[in-house]
């Protein structure tokens, strides 16, 4: 497809041409010396629609032409060069077209149409000629992806006659790298990861038919291109699936350890290595709070992942994820992606020698699927400290992440990941490791542990986050809350740090101003019932903060009801616009080493996302008994939350995110709440859930403790904390406390609509990340909307 073929895509649209004047078709094939970046230049996006307007029958039958030079590809095994290059070509063609097929509802249903009389020379093969054209193509690009001397090694060395007939290779035994179900690496070949890369960019383009249709809470709406796929009709799933899965987790980025090699290298690798990643995450967009997969008469059974009698999803990619079991493929799994995720925290003393990686989003969607398809998978990450070595670079990106508009994105997965792992009583006990490893971090220097560092980025998150940010609030409580009753011991700078928060979200002007802005009172209560209740003994240094703050504590119980005290505490409002404010939280220096949080550059693209549930739709309550196991408990015994208010009407519909309307984002905002002037605070309001604050532990806590400290101040003029604190530290308050309340966990429970949540994310993620070529780029993309910052 030389400079002549522009006039040929011109000729196209005016022109009808025979499907059988192959001279003419095969010029857009035949050509040596193009990329995938040539193809996007020659055929224009106005060239490609005026085709489809003005001539739809080449369309078609460039479509259908292209589709039978990969199935003859496939078919021959290509020997060639020239039909390896024949194969790419189109290839790279079809990626170039397929998109303008998907914008045009018209066009949707033409891959999944038969082509009449296009049968491949014979009567004979009516039944494979009867196949639809996507399955055709489909069939043709996973029989290239294990094709001898093309995308892999060739197991015979010997001339072209003996050569492996395609159809008769076993290609479990040509998986692409070694890791779960492979022991054997074979010898890199950077034109086989090449050929890999371009036909995966095409399968690619194929599953992103999702892009153009509007997000829907359908879960029944599947992709047909993923389902035939990741069906049995392909003979390659388990393979494709090995492969996909140890590419990722095998790669290794810093290249043998010598600084700035990947600047005398081209690294062909790690083209490969993202397409493997975007391409698995795509296959496994399963909706698992179907939880069940229908069998053939429809009914659903059991959850498809913690049974192995029911039969598996029907997508065997899910099937096969939610069924490794073995320890070293587990561990194989967990290093690979926890390596990849610390890469951008990888310090050297050489700036710039070790390689960036950008796919840590696409990491993080594979790495939620492992955990929500694969519950042995969950259970192993958390089994020892190595779940540390995915918290830390969460939380690094958290916090890098958190000014920058663009990444909210980001945010709300991070956030998601460690809900998830909240739910297990094995996180928290995990945290109480020391934090030792020195990340540089906009955050204030402190010695502590995993614990500290959380709840110190979570504070850095609520008070210097953006506005949007503000629906993970609950969300970031939530999972301060499920870890609470494990911690040993919080450091100075983190109790301060939740006092802070408390401080901030309960002035009466905050309380006041949104409808379910007291929730965050009741879980950081619950967060400070769970230490004193459960972990006393280790921690004086948040007793001694909470004896400091205790007027917060006091005025809390006093808070007003009455109309007038209502209205002037919104009156308080107007005149403080900063949402919480940061004076008085003490934020030392921050880490030597580390960069501020930086806002996203203005006209950075971004794509949107849908609102996520609230985190009552988000969260099932569990109790914890006394041996440790957890109990789920009904919906009506847990109508009443902890904090004891009935869950709003407001949480069914308001969105939890995303880019909801004005009206209910301004609601949430922590300035202007009633804006939308639907709701005002009435006394009966403030009263039904004043009554509930659970404040006896902690009041009972001050009138034991705060007496004795003031008497050690007065008798030995004491103005010197570490004194008072290694007073707490042997005090006890066994017999003098209310009987330990039962803890309660908040796990995340599935539901379509965070899987929705999910496909728009990943998409999104996808359509911003493959720009060279641009594959998706000013197509009419129904799914999200690209906005600039």
């Amino acid at each position: 497809m030389n400079g002549s073929s522009a006039s040929v895509t011109t000729f196209l649209s005016v022109q009808p041409v025979e499907a059988t004047d192959d001279a003419f078709w095969d010029q857009f094939w035949a050509d040596t010396a193009t990329s995938v970046q040539d193809v996007f230049a020659l055929v224009p996006a106005a060239e490609i629609r005026a085709v489809r307007e003005e001539s739809p029958s080449n369309l078609a039958t460039l479509c259908y032409k292209a589709v039978e030079k990969l199935v003859q590809g496939a078919e021959s095994g290509c020997h060639t060069e020239k039909e390896r290059q024949i194969v790419l070509n189109c290839c790279r063609l079809l990626t170039r077209i397929l998109p303008y097929i998907f914008e045009d509802p018209d066009w949707r249903g033409f891959f999944w149409s038969t082509v009449p009389g296009a049968g491949r020379g014979g009567g004979d093969e009516d039944d494979e000629n009867a196949r639809p054209l996507a399955e055709s193509l489909l069939l043709a690009v996973t029989d290239l992806l294990f094709c001898p001397d093309f995308t892999v090694q060739s197991h015979r060395r010997s001339t072209v006659d003996t050569a492996e007939d395609i159809h008769s290779i076993d290609s479990c035994e040509y998986i692409w790298e070694a890791g779960v179900g492979f022991a054997h690496s074979p010898q890199p070949n950077y034109i086989h990861d090449l050929n890999r890369t371009e036909l995966l960019k095409l399968l690619l383009t194929c599953f992103s038919e999702a892009m153009y249709l509007p997000p829907s809470s359908d879960s029944s709406n599947t992709n047909p291109w993923v389902q035939f796929f990741c069906s049995t009709e392909n003979r390659h799933a388990l393979p494709l699936f090995t492969s996909l899965l140890n590419v990722v987790c095998a790669y290794d980025p810093v290249g043998y350890g010598i600084p700035y090699n990947h600047l005398l290298f081209s690294d062909y690798r790690e083209p490969l290595v993202e397409e493997a990643a975007q391409v698995l995450i795509v296959t496994l967009d399963y909706d698992s709070s179907t939880s069940s997969s229908p069998t053939v008469d429809g009914t659903t059974t059991g959850t498809a992942m913690d049974d192995v009698d029911p039969p598996g999803p029907d997508n065997l990619f899910v099937n096969y994820l939610s069924r490794i079991h073995r320890e070293e493929d587990f561990q194989f799994i967990l290093k690979g992606v926890a390596r990849l995720l610390s890469n951008p925290l990888v310090q050297t003393y050489l700036p710039n020698s070790a390689k960036k990686i950008q796919f840590h989003q696409e990491l993080l969607v594979l790495f939620w699927k492992l955990c929500d398809f694969n519950k042995k998978f969950l259970f192993f990450v958390l089994k020892s400290s190595d779940v540390l070595d995915i918290l830390v670079p969460i939380l690094y990106f958290l916090n890098d992440a958190r000014a920058d508009q663009s990444r909210v994105g980001l945010m709300h997965i991070g956030v998601f990941i460690l809900l998830l792992l909240s739910g297990e009583r094995n996180f928290g006990v995990r945290l109480n490791k020391p934090y030792s490893v020195r990340v540089p971090m906009d955050i204030p220097v402190f010695t502590g542990t995993h614990a500290d560092l959380l709840i110190i980025v979570f504070h850095k998150i609520i008070t210097s986050g953006h506005q949007r940010l503000q629906p993970l609030f609950d969300c970031l409580l939530t999972i301060i809350v499920n870890v609470s009753p494990y911690l040993k011991s919080l450091s100075m700078v983190a109790a301060n740090k939740l006092l802070h928060l408390l401080e901030a979200f309960s002035t009466t002007w905050f309380l006041f101003s949104a409808v379910q802005n007291h929730h965050l009172v009741f879980f950081l209560l619950e967060v400070f019932n769970n230490i004193i209740q459960y972990q006393f003994d280790g921690n004086s240094n948040l007793v001694y903060a909470v004896i400091r703050k205790r007027n917060v504590f006091h005025q809390l119980a006093n808070l007003p009801t009455d109309s007038q005290a209502i209205q002037k505490g919104l009156q308080r409002k107007k005149k403080t616009p900063e949402p919480i404010s940061r004076t008085n939280s003490q934020d030392g220096v921050s880490m030597e080493g580390s960069r501020p949080a930086a806002p996203a550059e203005p006209g950075t693209l971004k794509t949107s996302l849908v609102a996520t549930p609230g985190i009552d739709k988000l969260t099932e309550k569990s109790q914890v008994s006394e041996d440790g196991t957890m109990r789920s408990l009904e919906p009506e015994a847990s109508q009443l939350s902890p904090e004891g208010n009935p869950p709003t009407a407001l949480n069914d519909g308001e969105p939890w995110s995303g880019e909801a309307s004005h009206t209910r984002r301004d609601r949430r905002r922590l300035s202007s709440a009633s804006s939308s002037g639907q709701w005002t605070p009435t006394p009966d309001w403030v009263m039904s859930w004043k009554s509930k604050l659970p404040l006896q532990t902690i009041m009972r806590l001050l009138q034991v403790l705060v007496p004795q400290v003031e008497k050690i101040c007065i008798d030995k003029g004491l103005t010197d904390e570490s004194e008072i604190l290694k007073f707490l530290q042997h005090g006890t308050l066994v017999g003098l406390l209310p009987v330990p309340h039962p803890i309660l966990i908040r796990k995340y429970q599935a539901n379509s609509g965070t899987a929705m949540w999910f496909r728009t994310y990943m998409w999104g993620v996808i359509y911003l990340r493959n720009v060279d070529p641009p594959i998706w780029y000013d197509t009419d993309v129904k799914l999200f909307e690209i906005q600039r910052v």
